[in-house]
């Protein structure tokens, strides 16, 4: 059981057998009376998100959460295969839980997926993650001007600003936490 004192934002805790997360908290000591608890939450599972104080003496249940390392396998129309690593074990997650981070996964790519009651609800990707340019457009020489960037379409369809003299065929690094380009990569 968490207090309210635990309270902090990252924090995850179950409201009527739903898991939440904390996004935002702040802590109001008024003159007189229990400290108040000001917390934006966040349903894990539907992604809805909503705003609730609390009291000092409130009690919260701890969500049954965990974190696997997985692996991903394949998609099929709406839903995305992962293998738990270490039991071979299968899960889907949909198109809608993944989000974003469905442009950016790769056939055996590792990934960590959080699961509440052994379900999956969410996904972590690695913080970079390798990928190869599809189609790009050709530089021109004399194109030096600082900061300049052009498109380019990845493997997995995802498109991403790059320098000018990335090419077709070539490996960049992507942050997956910001969607940016890194650096290129030699094969």
């Amino acid at each position: 059981m968490y207090l309210a004192s635990d309270l902090r934002k990252g924090l995850k805790f179950e409201i009527d057998g739903e898991p939440y997360a904390i996004i935002e908290f702040e802590f109001k000591k008024p003159g007189k009376g229990q400290s108040l608890y000001k917390c934006k939450l966040k349903n894990m599972i539907t992604g809805s998100k909503f705003e609730r104080t609390y009291r000092s003496g409130d009690k919260f249940q701890e969500a049954d959460l965990e974190e696997q390392e997985m692996e991903y396998l394949y998609s099929d129309k709406d839903s995305y295969c992962f293998m738990n690593t270490s039991n071979y074990e299968q899960h889907f997650l949909t198109k809608d839980q993944l989000g974003d981070s469905a442009n950016l996964l790769k056939d055996n790519i590792l990934c960590t997926i959080l699961l509440y009651n052994g379900l999956p609800i969410d996904i972590t990707l690695p913080n970079f993650i390798n990928l190869k340019v599809v189609t790009s457009e050709p530089w021109a020489k004399g194109d030096t001007a600082t900061g300049s960037t052009k498109p380019a379409i990845l493997e997995t369809g995802f498109e991403v600003q790059v320098p000018p003299f990335i090419e077709e065929g070539q490996m960049v690094k992507i942050d997956t936490r910001t969607r940016e380009y890194v650096e290129r990569v030699n094969e």
